[in-house]
């Protein structure tokens, strides 16, 4: 859960950038197991769903992102 609230901490300091946002959130994706990436993407949905919908959906595996 340790790497899990890590990743959430640089997602939140780096969303001022999509790219950087893009960048970090499929280093975050290859880092964690699959279920914090399932939490992660649930996270990711709610803080910035809205702003960066694109990008969540385009970073996810598909088997993740149902």
């Amino acid at each position: 859960m340790k790497m899990l609230e890590y990743c959430q901490r640089v997602l939140s300091k780096v969303s001022f950038d999509r790219h950087l946002f893009a960048k970090e959130l499929a280093k975050s994706i290859k880092r964690l197991e699959l279920s914090d990436v399932q939490r992660l993407r649930q996270w990711c949905q709610e803080q910035f769903g809205q702003r960066y919908q694109d990008i969540i959906m385009a970073s996810f595996p598909a088997q993740i992102a149902g």
